[in-house]
């Protein structure tokens, strides 16, 4: 097990600059998310990592040793890929075992490192068979297993869920988050699915654009997001942002609407925030004109226009209401987020 130090990593392709200058902090045994949309260099920094990319400038240290220079082999870190790159004509037990044999093992201990994988993994049964005759979730497990047996210092998971079908995907992150709980190795995972980092990080790293928007525990991002990008990005359905000013004893938006202010609100409010989830309905609240009623079991989402800005709840209520009925609704106060003509959230 190892810390991880990335300071100040830069990545240039030709004239394209990709990564910023990136500083990430990761503690012994920690399971850190990098999450964003495609393209914001996440799965760029973390082959950079690997060794799989030359970094550009800047610094990466694994346990305290700086690897700029290092050859992937010798970082003493396993990487699972998002295709499991398992060898077609090897069985279950020759791909878990392949690193240790390039690596002159004993057949002995070979096999008894498979065997502890395989057990942990549930794979004891399937180790005679060829990657073909496997699922997609038993794939990955193997391709987990073949990173497990090196004993390596970090973890590395490049988006390792996304050719899983939704059932499976919800049952492997919760395998994966078990296992490193039970190994206690320093993991970095990557992954654009927002519901995946919240359920599985320790710290979450949201990237944009080649630089790091914020990072921390998973619901200090929810319940304080630094800015309209992370905001956005981090909750699902995603938090109402609405454009507007100050004025009339509220909070005016563009489309409109006058929505209620917490008190002492500051008056350079640019943006308006509110979760879904955070909008309760109330006799007294603001009126709506419902557009589309969405129930999913658990809750119901109920898209809104008031004025000509929409907006959408999340309430637990049954709402029974159609299309071109009114509804009220009220922000929960002490739950509204508002953010500065530059995009930052303000105290």
């Amino acid at each position: 097990m190892a810390t991880v130090s990335v300071r100040q990593a830069k990545k240039v392709f030709g004239s394209t600059k990709i990564l910023h200058g990136v500083d990430v902090e990761i503690a012994d045994g920690e399971f850190v998310v990098l999450v964003g949309p495609s393209g914001c260099g996440k799965s760029t920094l973390l082959r950079m990592i690997a060794g799989l990319e030359n970094i550009s400038g800047g610094e990466i240290a694994i346990g305290g040793r700086v690897v700029n220079n290092v050859p992937p082999k010798d970082r003493d870190i396993a990487m699972v890929f998002q295709n499991y790159a398992l060898y077609p004509h090897m069985t279950v037990r020759e791909n878990m075992a392949f690193s240790m044999k390039l690596a002159k093992a004993p057949a002995d201990v070979m096999e008894e490192e498979v065997k502890r994988a395989a057990k942990i993994l549930g794979l004891d049964a399937l180790l005679d068979r060829y990657p073909r005759q496997l699922s997609g979730g038993q794939r990955q497990r193997v391709a987990m297993g073949r990173a497990i047996v090196r004993h390596p210092q970090v973890f590395l998971f490049d988006e390792p869920l996304s050719n899983l079908d939704a059932k499976l995907r919800v049952q492997m992150r919760s395998e994966i988050k078990e296992l490193q709980q039970r190994l206690a190795t320093t993991t970095i995972y990557v992954t654009h699915d927002q519901i995946e980092a919240m359920t599985m990080a320790d710290q979450i790293v949201v990237m944009n654009g080649g630089r790091i928007e914020q990072a921390g525990a998973p619901l200090a991002l929810y319940d304080r997001p630094a800015n309209l990008f992370v905001a956005g990005f981090i909750g699902s359905p995603a938090m109402n942002l609405l454009p507007g000013r100050v004025a009339d004893g509220g909070f005016r938006t563009d489309g409109g609407a006058l929505l209620p202010l917490p008190p002492g609100a500051n008056a350079q409010a640019a943006t308006y925030g509110i979760r879904p989830e955070h909008l309760m309905l109330a006799d007294d609240g603001v009126e709506g004109t419902i557009v589309l009623v969405e129930p999913t079991g658990s809750e119901t989402q109920v898209t809104l226009r008031i004025g000509e800005t929409q907006i959408i709840g999340a309430f637990r209520e049954r709402v029974q209401g159609r299309p071109g009925d009114l509804l009220r609704v009220a922000p929960d106060l002490s739950l509204v987020h508002l953010f500065g003509p530059d995009g930052n959230r303000l105290p």
